[in-house]
């Protein structure tokens, strides 16, 4: 097995103590704190597959028929709105399954523009994240540039 089967097999057997939160007096991104991430992103992950999979289930059983078309386009408006909620969580799953390989290569944690420690407390909120906050806001700041230009060049 090579050295990053060994690894990965690692941060997935380790077992957290109850109530453990990753410590700024830890070395950062040490095991404990990879396991730490890669089991609130596999507990989020399971958390939109569940909703996912109730959505299906509630689409499957809506055999509602609608005297009223008002009825009918107010049920059609909120099945649109919970289909594109659940589009953004499947792109989500997907990112959340690129982080999870990223914790597994002893990647994690690290901006992938700059090379920074993104920093725990930024993890703890958004533990898909991969930029640090000041590239985040440089990526900001850029996208709006682009926006403004392309709706100057739509006027």
């Amino acid at each position: 097995m090579s050295d990053q089967g060994v690894a990965e097999k690692k941060i997935a057997d380790i077992i957290l103590p109850e109530g453990y939160t990753p410590s700024e007096d830890e070395e950062y991104m040490c095991e404990m704190q990879r396991a730490f991430f890669r089991h609130q992103l596999l507990i989020w992950k399971q958390q939109l597959v569940e909703e996912a999979e109730k959505t299906v289930l509630g689409m499957h059983e809506e055999k509602a028929v609608f005297a009223d078309p008002t009825d009918r386009a107010s049920l059609e408006t909120d099945r649109n709105f919970e289909l594109r909620t659940r589009d953004r969580e499947r792109k989500l799953i997907g990112k959340i399954d690129r982080t999870i390989r990223t914790i597994e290569e002893d990647e994690y944690g690290f901006c992938s523009g700059c090379g920074v420690e993104i920093g725990l407390g930024r993890l703890q909120a958004r533990p898909v994240t991969d930029l640090c906050i000041d590239c985040k806001t440089k990526e900001e700041q850029m996208e709006r540039v682009h926006r403004d230009e392309d709706e100057s060049e739509e006027e």
